[in-house]
């Protein structure tokens, strides 16, 4: 299997090979380190950069980068948001191992951990935030969104990624069935960033 297809296995076959780069984001300057068999090694996505601007300004409370990869989402919005609680959660351990350095290299506190969706995540949170692994297929995908609607506080929000091609129509469609509210933040680059409020009980 290609490298690039192994970012949602739990143990990345291909060779460790860290890269760094630097990223500026707010007028701050960061240093990620990422990895083969990790997503999107060596710069930001399109798509979690969609995802970043579209989150609101004022975070607070819990918060969770749910399919974190090397960390971008938690880190920046650790180093923006100091006083919010920071948990980032992948199914691969190279990608845990990555978060985890990127949140110390970058002094941004977060709890790092290794779970396939909710299986390892307790608590409840104000935001989760999601660029769901469309490769590792449509039953993983919409099974993040569901176990999603049973870990949001009272008011809290997820807000998901998704390009046109690969499905968001119809994620947009299913997310409305589980969620009582459902918005498109933005459209751009052919992403859609969508917020979901509001879990309905009987799908979680």
């Amino acid at each position: 299997m290609p490298a690039e297809q192994q970012y949602f296995a739990q143990k990345p076959t291909s060779d460790s090979n860290p890269v760094p780069f630097s990223l500026r984001w707010r007028d701050r300057e960061y240093t990620f380190f990422t990895d083969s068999g990790v997503f999107s090694k060596g710069a930001l996505d399109y798509g979690t950069r969609a995802l970043l601007e579209a989150l609101p300004s004022d975070i607070s409370g819990r918060v969770l980068d749910l399919g974190c990869g090397w960390g971008p989402v938690g880190v920046l919005l650790g180093a923006q948001h100091p006083e919010a609680s920071i948990v980032m959660a992948d199914v691969n351990e190279r990608a845990v191992q990555l978060a985890r350095d990127n949140a110390l290299h970058n002094k941004v506190h977060a709890q790092v951990l290794q779970s396939d969706g909710f299986e390892h995540i307790l608590g409840q949170f104000d935001l989760i935030a999601l660029n769901p692994p469309i490769r590792a297929g449509k039953e993983t995908v919409y099974r993040l969104f569901r176990e999603a609607a049973g870990h949001l506080c009272p008011g809290g929000a997820l807000y998901v990624v998704m390009r046109k091609q690969q499905g968001a129509p119809s994620a947009l469609k299913y997310l409305a069935s589980m969620y009582a509210r459902v918005e498109t933040l933005s459209i751009k680059g052919g992403y859609r960033v969508i917020k979901c409020m509001e879990g309905r009980e009987q799908h979680v």
